[in-house]
């Protein structure tokens, strides 16, 4: 257990934090007032990247303070948190279980290649008893079948999340507005949002269909991290494309214009769909001139 803190000691001192801020110079944001900046979350770490390492962080830590030789997580077949949790485990010596929402597909997709090439255990729950994840049931079984492991909750939503995500704001000056971020599971929003300053307001993009229900989970995040709900930040469920990891023509036009234009591959399951709406706002005048906004970048 002492060499694995060691090694997450070190890893952490190789990790590209604080990450980087990059004005977006574009002619569209220039005509409606608006500036962006893109926190660059992405370039954190070539694997564990973005908002995913900063909600790993504590988690680690905990589960190496436990002596936990296996984590075991939760997510769909295209889940962002899977691969940097099999990467972690990988890279900080914990054994790594995925359990994946819905049936089994072979060919593997690339995300379920890539965490499976990093030692994974993958296993399929149908979607009825996926969405029992949580219920003492569900995991007890997990737990015959497994035997022990720290349980990271799916997107890796928790308490050392929220605590991890609100380091964010602490890497930016105070000279901004608003803060948008992807939001899937509401820990990053919960974090980001609990760390502003007075005046200063946070948007958390849904990549899902049917978004609204994320207006709990982030409250109830925050009332288990911060011991109340902040009032500075709202949902934004307009710019989903038809769901989680769904996308379309008018998705992909924008995505592949502003790789052009900038250079910058957006990740089109998350941060497309958020850079997509924060232009979509801006076209049409829903922030006051002069706004300073920052995009995270989550990878």
């Amino acid at each position: 257990m002492a060499e694995r803190r060691a090694g997450l000691i070190d890893w952490v001192d190789s990790l590209l934090v604080p990450s980087p801020l990059e004005y977006l110079d574009d002619d569209r944001l220039l005509a409606a007032g608006v500036e962006v900046w893109l926190k660059r979350d992405d370039l954190i770490h070539p694997e564990v990247t973005g908002n995913k390492w900063r909600k790993l962080k504590y988690n680690l830590a905990a589960a190496d303070a436990e002596g936990a030789r296996t984590l075991l997580t939760f997510g769909g077949a295209y889940s962002n948190h899977i691969r940097a949790t099999a990467a972690a485990g990988r890279c900080l010596g914990f054994s790594t279980i995925g359990v994946i929402r819905g049936e089994e597909h072979l060919p593997l997709n690339s995300s379920l290649t890539f965490a499976a090439e990093r030692g994974m255990n993958l296993c399929y729950l149908n979607r009825a008893d996926y969405r029992r994840k949580g219920e003492p049931e569900v995991i007890e079984e997990l737990r015959r079948r497994f035997g022990s492991f720290y349980l990271l909750p799916e997107g890796g939503s928790n308490e050392l999340a929220v605590r991890g995500c609100t380091e964010i704001v602490d890497e930016l000056d105070e000279g901004f507005d608003l803060i948008c971020c992807p939001c899937g599971t509401g820990a990053t929003l919960a974090g980001v949002a609990g760390g502003l300053r007075s005046g200063q307001r946070a948007i958390g993009f849904s990549v899902l269909k049917g978004g609204a229900f994320l207006d709990r989970d982030v409250a109830d995040l925050q009332h288990r991290a911060l011991g109340r709900r902040t009032s500075n930040w709202r949902v934004e469920t307009g710019f989903h494309f038809g769901g989680y990891a769904r996308r379309n023509a008018e998705l992909d036009d924008f995505a592949a214009d502003f790789s052009r234009r900038h250079q910058i591959v957006l990740d089109w399951v998350y941060t497309a769909k958020m850079m997509f709406g924060i232009f979509a706002l801006a076209r049409d005048g829903a922030f006051q001139p002069g706004t300073r906004v920052i995009a995270l970048i989550t990878g």
